[in-house]
């Protein structure tokens, strides 16, 4: 309207016009009006800065997470050997079988331990020093453990691997808090879906370049193992620099930081367009920042968030959906499933080659997510992905009990190992990590993913812990525990989880502010069950 009112001003307030100077005049009203319509039909779609930001992260922070979660069972006993001598020759004390294990499992649990630390600090990193700022702090932490990785078997240190291993779960559980969100944030409503799936994609990515990396014959041999534990380094090297020229969150500046001239000159840059033309992406901005000001000036932290009763209903689903992830026992299938194959025939190496294939899967699927999320939504694929995994993971005990029963059972536990390898991977795999980014207002959305981050990484060693013993107890009877685990979550988000395509973090959290009294399947707030 100010440029209208600017464009009038020419015709009242002016001496007679002459005809070169009406030429010019009306060239101008013409290019005012064609601004003025480029402004109403833009759209922000993919630019270039949301596409590196996407892939450089992608491969430089959320892959090196996958790596180190699948990498360490290929040279597993190589490694306890390493711990064995150095325990021998350091202190002369030579380690039995027992408590060699229980340092082998230090090793692989420290991990887990480190990512849940760094899924508590994810909200303060997120808060304190922005998105951008601390992947970089995160990418640090990477390079500072594949250094120790790198030279604790010329250091003849055990200590070094720990230490290493502590600080990659640290990076990690930081990335899986603080990645989603700033990917969800840098992207227009439309693609928050899209962008929101690449962590989970290079995640799946990750645990499969170990897999295939920890080959024989590749990095697999007896020597080999510091630089397997070590090389995904490369990527993160590489990565590190082009963090630095990546925008901060627009939405970060603009409603924690109340930087609006910093948010504004951002989401230029990231979007490629004149600020003049921003105008859906300012207003979804004042929209957000006026949900703030209704509320108390606290620092919204994780307890907080805990405590807000508006907030509880986006916090079970964002912690359910990212606990039952792990609970649905991907990593117990995974771990079980070389077994399987060898069971129905294949040799190691073809039972080895055929897990690496239900790697394969995994990252197949996750990459059919970015366009079909946008589709799709993110409930239909959720539920059926959770019923479709509660079925195989009942179908697959069954199997395993009468696998010796008739000839062609090895072969349907195969079928059920893969089928449920694929339906993980179209909604169970992704949607939980950045759902959260959708659930959330910008406000609390660092405590709200970090307490995601948490649920995922205490899930992931509830079942580390448990599933050995659990498998000797019970037997294939084990994953019905999983497929139990699998259907109540199911059943919770059927009755819960609305449909967040097409909606902003403010309508979301209007439907789900009266907690279990919501309704927010109905669309309408304030509802009742």
């Amino acid at each position: 309207m100010g440029e209208q009112r600017e464009s009038s001003s020419l015709f009242t307030n002016s001496k007679p016009i002459s005809n070169g100077e009406r030429s010019d005049t009306s060239t101008l009203v013409a290019n005012e009006q064609q601004h003025l319509t480029q402004t109403h039909e833009f759209k922000p779609g993919w630019s270039f800065y949301l596409v590196l930001a996407g892939v450089t992260t992608t491969f430089g922070s959320s892959l090196p997470v996958g790596f180190n979660i699948g990498v360490v069972n290929s040279p597993a006993g190589i490694i306890k050997t390493f711990c064995n001598e150095s325990f021998v020759s350091r202190y002369d004390l030579p380690l039995n079988k027992t408590w060699l294990n229980v340092l082998w499992s230090s090793i692989v649990s420290i991990f887990i331990v480190g990512g849940c630390t760094g899924s508590i600090l994810g909200s303060f990193f997120a808060d304190k020093f922005g998105r951008k700022q601390a992947t970089i702090i995160t990418n640090l932490l990477s390079i500072a453990g594949a250094i120790l990785f790198l030279f604790c078997r010329a250091a003849n240190s055990v200590e070094m691997l720990i230490v290493g291993r502590l600080l990659v779960g640290l990076a990690g559980g930081l990335t899986t808090s603080i990645v989603p969100m700033y990917l969800t944030e840098l992207s227009p409503p439309r693609l928050s879906g899209a962008m929101g799936v690449a962590c989970p994609i290079g995640v799946n990515a990750g645990v499969l370049v170990g897999q295939v990396m920890g080959l024989d014959v590749i990095l697999g041999g007896a020597n080999d193992w510091p630089y397997l534990l070590s090389v995904y380094a490369l990527l993160v090297i590489i990565s590190l620099p082009i963090l630095f020229i990546l925008p901060e969150s627009p939405k970060y500046l603009f409603v924690v930081k109340r930087n609006e001239a910093a948010a504004v000159r951002e989401l230029s840059r990231l979007r490629g367009e004149n600020p003049s033309v921003l105008t859906e992406d300012l207003e979804l901005l004042r929209e957000e920042v006026q949900a703030e000001a209704s509320s108390s000036g606290e620092r919204w932290g994780m307890w907080r968030v805990l405590r807000e009763p508006k907030l509880r209903l986006p916090l079970l689903l964002t912690c359910t959906m990212q606990a039952g992830q792990q609970t649905s026992g991907i990593n117990a299938v995974f771990y079980y499933s070389q077994t399987i194959f060898e069971q129905a025939g294949l040799s190691a190496r073809q039972a080895q080659l055929a897990t690496v294939g239900c790697g394969a899967v995994n990252v197949c699927t996750a990459l059919a997510m970015p366009p079909l999320l946008p589709r799709a939504g993110r409930r239909a694929p959720l539920l059926a992905s959770a019923a479709a995994a509660a079925a195989l993971l009942a179908a697959l005990a069954l199997a395993l009990a009468n696998i010796d029963a008739v000839s062609w059972m090895p072969y349907v536990c195969i079928a059920a190992v893969l089928s449920y390898v694929l339906v993980y991977g179209f909604g169970l795999g992704p949607i939980p990590y950045f759902i959260a980014s959708e659930l959330f207002e910008v406000p609390p959305r660092a405590g709200g993913m970090a307490w995601g981050s948490l649920s995922n990484w205490a899930g992931n060693f509830l079942v580390g812990m448990s599933f050995p013993s659990l498998r000797d107890a019970a037997g294939a009877a084990s994953f019905l525990v999983f497929s139990a685990l699998t259907a109540a979550l199911f059943c919770f988000q059927r009755f819960y989880f609305p449909e967040t395509k097409g909606k902003t973090p403010t309508q979301v959290a209007e439907l789900c502010s009266r907690g279990l009294k919501s309704r927010p399947l109905s669309g309408r707030p304030g509802g009742h069950i």
